[in-house]
């Protein structure tokens, strides 16, 4: 069997499972699997999610989506930036007081999402909304790990729970960059929709534009700047001036609330900036630490994908966990990106073999992202650095300046 390195374990060394998935990869997955699965309906019968025991609405991240499409469909798309009077709306669905606000703050793209599901009961578009973002999701890691285990290893993957119990968007973020990266070697153009569609979210494509410049891949390039383009001019048409001019209003209000002050509290947050506000930095160190980390991935990162040294798959997985690096604002749920470069390693190691500490690697990684979940220890970035680092050693010939193996530069 062809391997990366002389280090690899060849599959057929390891315990394997009758998918040929490593045995203890595959039922910790598994495991993972029945314990996500399971935990919605335990959650809804036991008043836990959706609704309290008293009928009430539980306070969490998808009430701002909801109210904020009711009052679009009111005729009001402006006032959702609005942070008191979108409050209003939702203390009216929710009935009952929350510390704090749940804001809006997606471009008004976003708002096209927010009026359809408002369009249904509180519930059905909660619940709506996490079965239906949760499909492109699986349907990009099974694509990615090429065979059904990537279906096992999506669902499994231990933010899910997380994202789907406060109703957040991080299927849909890492279904439009997996999308992104998956169909750039064969499908250009449908990439760059992908990418044009991220811009919900924008603090993820900002290295995109370097990365593909430095690539040349300029028919993803223009196919992500004309769908991002489309989306900003039907958002006009539909929302109208009035509601851009809110979005940028309010924009560094927010900033300064979350990023400065800290109003969600720095643990929640898993970015370079929030560890050193975390462990009881200045704000000055903190973005400073954030610039330092932010201008080393994009240098490396254009190096990597300039350099036909290094395999697609790797590129990929490198580009992915940039993205969730250089942005300070990163929530756990934001986290569900981290799947995309998982799901690239587990691509390889079921190819070729794993390395001896990939494994161990995961686990370790694993055992960080449920220090948060569990104890609300602000451990993502250290997951996210521990997959990193795994992805860089699998690109290890480049960054010693060896020569790569004859099929290195394989696409996907």
């Amino acid at each position: 069997m062809a391997l990366d390195s002389a280090t690899a374990v060849p599959t057929s060394k390891l315990d394997v499972a009758p998918n040929g998935v490593p045995s203890a990869l595959f039922n910790v997955c598994f495991v993972l699997l029945v314990i996500n699965l399971s935990l919605f309906p335990v959650a809804y019968l036991s008043h836990a999610w959706i609704y309290d025991n008293h009928g009430l609405g539980v306070p969490t991240d998808f009430v701002n989506v909801w109210a904020a499409g009711r009052m679009v469909l009111d005729g009001h798309p402006a006032l959702a930036y609005d942070w008191d009077l979108q409050k209003q709306v939702e203390l009216a669905l929710l009935k009952q007081d929350f510390i704090g606000y749940f804001a809006w703050h997606y471009p008004p793209p976003f708002l096209f999402v927010a009026s359809l599901l408002a369009m249904f009961p509180y519930a059905a578009a909660f619940i709506g909304w996490v079965s239906v973002s949760i499909l492109p999701y699986l349907a990009v890691m099974r694509a990615i790990v090429g065979r059904g285990f990537g279906l096992v290893l999506a669902v499994a993957f231990p933010m899910v729970l997380n994202n789907a119990l406060v109703g957040q968007n991080g299927f849909l973020t890492a279904a439009l960059i997996g999308g992104t990266l998956y169909l750039m070697p064969t499908r250009p153009v449908a990439s760059g929709i992908c990418l044009g569609l991220l811009t919900y979210k924008p603090q993820y494509g900002l290295l995109f534009p370097l990365v593909l410049i430095a690539a040349s891949e300029w028919t993803v390039f223009m196919s992500a700047a004309i769908t991002a383009v489309a989306l900003a001019f039907a958002s006009w048409l539909a929302f109208g001036t009035a509601s851009w001019q809110a979005f940028f209003h309010w924009m560094p209000m927010f900033s300064q609330a979350f990023l400065s002050e800290g109003k969600a509290t720095w643990w929640k947050l898993q970015s370079v900036l929030s560890l050193v506000r975390y462990s009881g930095g200045s704000e000055q160190l903190a973005w400073i630490c954030q610039w330092i980390v932010s201008l080393a991935v994009a240098v490396a990162l254009i190096m990597m994908w300039r350099s036909r040294k290094v395999r697609y798959e790797l590129k990929a997985a490198s580009l992915a966990i940039g993205t969730m690096l250089i942005t300070p604002y990163l929530f756990m749920y934001d986290m569900m990106v981290l799947a995309i470069p998982v799901a690239y390693l587990a691509r390889l190691g079921l190819a070729e073999g794993f390395l001896p500490y990939e494994l161990p690697g995961f686990a370790c990684a694993l055992g960080l992202i449920l220090c948060f979940t569990f104890w609300g220890i602000p451990t993502g970035l250290g997951a996210t650095l521990i997959i990193g680092a795994l992805v860089m050693r699998r690109a290890g010939p480049w960054w010693r300046r060896e020569p790569a193996s004859a099929g290195a530069a394989a696409p996907v």
